[in-house]
């Protein structure tokens, strides 16, 4: 039966975040081998030494040094390549939505989104309200 099964409705995001630094994340449409290698190529450094994704068949053709994790196997951590980092994020997003905003439209997804992506990449300006101020 069409358009019952996992995740349907659901809309698509995307995201990326560096070591110890920003993040950047997106509302996708479609989550193809284009949308995300697409979105991993526009939003990383060609000069980035490694980009560590999870297992999904999307990401394996980004041109540029890449790892997996394999969760679908259990494996969430190898050395140095995890995705913690991201995952740690996307937590506080579904916390933040869940304890304070309750449920979100699709139409409204990119403004939160964008909202979340801010406080994360702010968390440690001692002025925030302040750089918020400035960006009206």
């Amino acid at each position: 039966m069409a358009g019952t099964g996992e995740g349907y409705g659901k809309v698509g995001v995307i995201g990326a975040i560096s070591r110890k630094g920003n993040v950047v994340c997106r509302m996708i449409g479609d989550a193809d081998a284009r949308t995300l290698s697409g979105f991993v190529r526009n939003v990383t450094d060609s000069k980035v030494s490694l980009v560590v994704t999870d297992d999904n068949q999307g990401y394996s053709h980004l041109g540029r040094p890449h790892e997996s994790v394999n969760h679908s196997a259990g494996e969430y951590v190898r050395g140095e390549v995890h995705t913690n980092n991201i995952e740690s994020f996307w937590a506080l997003l579904k916390r933040g939505v869940i304890g304070t905003y309750h449920n979100i439209s699709k139409e409204y997804l990119p403004m939160y989104l964008a909202e979340f992506q801010f406080r994360h990449n702010n968390r440690n300006n001692s002025d925030i309200f302040k750089a918020i101020l400035a960006g009206c």
